[in-house]
């Protein structure tokens, strides 16, 4: 017989973080050697905005499909496939011969890479109550500012010691197939898992429902206005990450700085980002343990870091490098902060069954968002400079943040037999 492991649940959280590194790895391969990338093969920015599009594009469809293939199959063998599939197109990425091979294997990359995010929501609805929710959203949520910091030294380090980008994608393309031999390992759920003890398992079951079978189409979900508060207020929100993920490369050598001079500045905005995360988490946690309802403590978050994203507007107006890199970081900081609560909400509103299709759902409206808001700033940036984008990208998150917290509340009568929960 197997011997318990203690807090095993936040074992399962240690694996949803380094799923969403590695996921992040992958895509920044590309984005950091963006610059390297745009002069070798002469790209404009509406030509790396179409490679961009290609992804999010597969992305946007896999959120909304893989979401609902991940409740059918299940949290374990849904994202096994996932990470396999996109670990081994991130490797293949290596013999692009120019832009339609780019186009091609990020168009692939985006297909596996979809189903993350609602894997490890319903994953974290599975196995934390939701006084840890936030802290658990947090863990794997940062693992994409993790993964946006380490890129560039990772990213950059390679290519110095290969002298060809070549072989960076192949590099970064090996970390999958290590997380997922642990993951076979580890990951149940449970009330299957043979290592979980039972003073665990009872902890998890005071406030977790058992897993529900039965399986709820998204015509029923799309019913529920809390679905659309989740839906339109996560498209509005993520535009600006994929700014700041995608873009911000270039957007500092459009100030005159070198990327490989400036990584430091590069990296500050995903370290911000981390802390905001488990400050989103931490903050809407300590308010549920002192009483408040789930629903309220999280609100209360985003009230109070969706309007501070407006301390961006500053670096609109400034060719200061210490005052970009701060101000996007405090954006950053700000916006994982309302990420955090965006990604805790559909295990907090819906029950197990529906938790990872109302994540695909609103990861889906997200990538439609940033399908349009890549072409846009692809077109825009081209044209004319970065600062009608970055305007924008400060003050729609207000809006985001209005429409969640005015559609996602509790339902004034118990649903009886319904899928949501009593938030």
């Amino acid at each position: 017989m197997l011997s318990t492991i203690p807090r095993l649940r936040w074992w399962i959280g240690g694996l949803l973080f380094a799923s969403t590194v590695i996921n992040y790895i992958d895509r920044q391969t590309l984005n950091v050697l963006a610059p390297i990338l745009k002069e070798e093969f002469s790209w404009t920015n509406a030509d790396f905005a179409s490679i961009l599009i290609s992804f999010r594009l597969a992305y946007t469809i896999m959120q909304a499909v893989g979401g609902r293939l991940i409740d059918l199959l299940g949290t374990r063998r849904g994202l096994a496939i996932s990470v396999a599939f996109y670990s081994v197109m991130a490797m293949l990425t290596s013999l692009s011969q120019g832009i339609g091979g780019f186009r091609m294997f990020r168009f692939l990359l985006g297909v596996g890479e979809g189903p993350n995010w609602p894997g490890a929501a319903k994953a974290t609805a599975e196995w934390f109550p939701a006084k840890e929710r936030g802290w658990a959203v947090a863990l794997y949520d940062s693992g994409s500012a993790v993964g946006g910091a380490i890129a560039p030294f990772l990213v950059l380090f390679a290519y110095q010691y290969f002298g060809s980008w070549r072989p960076v994608f192949v590099v970064t393309g090996t970390l999958g197939f290590l997380w997922l031999i642990a993951w076979l390992l580890l990951y149940h759920v449970p009330e299957r898992h043979p290592r979980i003890g039972a003073q665990e398992l009872a902890y998890i079951r005071e406030s977790v429902e058992p897993p529900a079978t039965e399986q709820v189409s998204w015509r029923h979900l799309l019913r529920y206005r809390q679905t659309w508060g989740i839906v339109l207020g996560r498209s509005l929100l993520d535009p600006y990450w994929f700014l700041v993920a995608d873009w911000f490369a270039i957007y500092l050598v459009s100030k005159g700085f070198d990327v490989q001079s400036s990584i430091l500045g590069f990296w500050l905005p995903f370290l911000a980002a981390d802390l905001g995360n488990f400050c989103g988490g931490g903050v809407s946690s300590w308010l549920i343990s002192r009483g408040w309802e789930v629903g309220r403590a999280r609100r209360a978050v985003l009230l109070i870091f969706g309007p501070a994203m407006l301390g961006l507007i500053p670096a609109a107006f400034t060719s200061n490098y210490a005052l970009i890199v701060t101000m996007f970081g405090f954006a950053s900081f700000a916006y994982a902060a309302c990420a955090t609560i965006f990604l805790a909400f559909p295990g907090d509103v819906f029950k197990s069954n529906a938790v990872a299709s109302v994540s695909g759902l609103s990861g889906a409206g997200a990538g439609l968002a940033t399908l349009a808001s890549t072409y846009a700033i692809g077109q825009i940036t081209d044209r004319f400079s970065f600062q009608p984008v970055i305007i924008a990208a400060s003050i729609i998150p207000c809006l985001a943040t209005a429409i969640l917290v005015a559609l996602v509340r509790a339902p004034r009568q118990k649903e009886e037999g319904g899928v949501l929960n009593n938030f």
